[in-house]
């Protein structure tokens, strides 16, 4: 009895290991060949997380990504904000040069304050709740998108004039308007260059902002001001000396 039941257990621990060789196996078989964001962390890539993904790199430590229909929703969502980023950072840079350089316009954290003083007509509680109203349709008829794809398109193809539009998968349309340049139409190896380039600008672009967020709280001054006030001092001039990130050092 006791041999027969070593035997079981025997069985069962064997049976454990192959499993759990075979899943580690199966982990490092998705690892090989890509970058991780934690090299040697390998054991620790979510299944879901398989490289297919542009800009997959095996991170989410908190498993925002394990449930399909989520995951589908943060990978749209982070494309979108990236690319909202993106026009948003080149947008502030721009401001600030053309601030420096005379013209009258305002640095990107002013920018709102002098457009309602220009336009004391314009309700800024109205001005809020439009923004709310349309940016929420867009999202409610994206996420009609992700759970039946392709339901949501087709009067808008149909408005703009053809098939074409529809681009090659969802978040990347096409045709004139979207594609000019045909970078979607081309070699499928070169689009999925493109699609890692753009998000992996897009996450920058996404740091970039909160950084200049962050450097107008702490100095109240533009990104291109900062930096040239960093590059002539940077002994001191820094963010351990600002007085706000580090509070208990002194300028």
């Amino acid at each position: 009895m006791l041999a027969s039941s070593v035997k079981i257990n025997a069985g069962v621990t064997s049976r454990a290991s192959a499993f759990a060789t075979s899943s580690k196996r199966s982990i490092s078989a998705r690892a090989a060949g890509r970058p991780i964001w934690y090299p040697g962390n390998e054991a620790e890539i979510p299944e879901y997380l398989d490289g297919t993904l542009a800009g997959d790199f095996g991170f989410d430590p908190l498993g925002l990504g394990s449930s399909p229909e989520q995951l589908a929703w943060n990978v749209e969502a982070e494309l979108i904000h990236g690319r909202l980023a993106m026009m948003g950072v080149a947008g502030c840079l721009y401001a600030s040069i053309a601030h420096g350089a005379g013209a009258p316009v305002p640095e990107w954290f002013n920018a709102g304050k002098v457009y309602m003083d220009a336009h004391p007509e314009v309700s800024f509680g109205a001005l809020v709740w439009t923004t709310l109203a349309l940016s929420g349709f867009v999202e409610f008829r994206r996420l009609g998108d992700i759970r039946s794809r392709g339901s949501q398109n087709d009067g808008v193809v149909k408005i703009l004039g053809g098939d074409e539009f529809k681009g090659v998968e969802p978040s990347y349309p096409g045709g004139p308007l979207f594609d000019p340049m045909g970078l979607s139409r081309g070699d499928a190896g070169k689009y999925a260059e493109y699609k890692q380039k753009e998000i992996k600008n897009g996450r920058l672009a996404m740091v970039a902002f909160v950084g200049f967020a962050a450097q107008y709280a702490a100095t109240g001054a533009g990104p291109l001001d900062n930096l040239a006030a960093h590059v002539a001092d940077p002994s001191h001039i820094n963010f351990v000396h600002n007085g706000v990130s580090v509070p208990f050092i002194a300028n």
